[in-house]
């Protein structure tokens, strides 16, 4: 049995990620950061990265972007499943913006 080696998705989804967080940064620095899930030392660190930089970072074996959560229940939510699923989306982004604020303090 073969294992795939993801590295080249792994390399092109870390680099559009931090395109966009870095776009998203320069465009509105407190809804991008909000959006993103982190902080202020974070978002200074990503929009500071040089397109070098940038690239190296993305060469990481490691996915860069995460889930922000856990919650089987809320992924339901966020892909719209319930009994309405506008409410279940609109239910779900109050749950992530609660539980950012939270962590964030």
């Amino acid at each position: 049995m073969s294992h795939p080696n993801f590295q080249a998705e792994i390399r092109e989804l870390n680099i559009v990620y931090l395109m966009l967080a870095q776009k998203m940064l320069s465009n509105d620095r407190e809804t991008a950061m909000f959006r993103l899930g982190i902080g202020k030392a974070l978002a200074d660190f990503i929009t500071g990265l040089s397109a070098t930089k940038l690239v190296k970072m993305a060469d990481s074996p490691v996915l860069i972007p995460r889930f922000r959560f856990e919650d089987e229940q809320l992924a339901r939510l966020m892909a719209g499943e319930g009994r309405d699923e506008t409410a279940s989306i609109l239910h779900s982004a109050i749950i992530t913006a609660g539980r950012s604020a939270s962590e964030s303090a």
